[in-house]
């Protein structure tokens, strides 16, 4: 399977990116991610996310919105709101989120 970063886009734009160190605790995990997949993905100004895990456990996220307004809209969403509250209660040890406007965006991709 190849994978490819999420295209660079014309700025400004918005990115947050997410980084955590999970718990041992899956309960219900999975089904939230596959929920909130679903919920981010109908967000009219999301241009795209990338997520990694490290052998060591962190985990990194990345998702690019359109403008704040978009962000806002995803953070506000009652089903996000709801994960995020178990999250801190059940599944990371820790986390950090930083927001910002990008300023310069450009891509590669090799051909053949």
């Amino acid at each position: 399977m190849t994978t490819q970063p999420v295209a660079a886009f014309e700025p400004p734009y918005v990115m947050a990116v997410f980084s955590n160190v999970r718990t041992a605790d899956e309960t219900g995990y999975p089904e939230t991610l596959a929920r909130m997949e679903e919920i981010v993905g109908a967000n009219s100004g999301l241009l795209g996310y990338e997520s990694a895990r490290t052998p060591g456990g962190l985990g990194i996220t990345v998702a690019y919105f359109r403008d704040h307004d978009s962000l806002a809209a995803w953070r506000e969403d009652a089903d996000h709101r709801a994960a995020m509250g178990q999250g801190r209660a059940d599944w990371y040890e820790s986390y950090t989120l930083h927001v910002a406007t990008v300023e310069r965006s450009h891509g590669f991709v090799r051909n053949g």
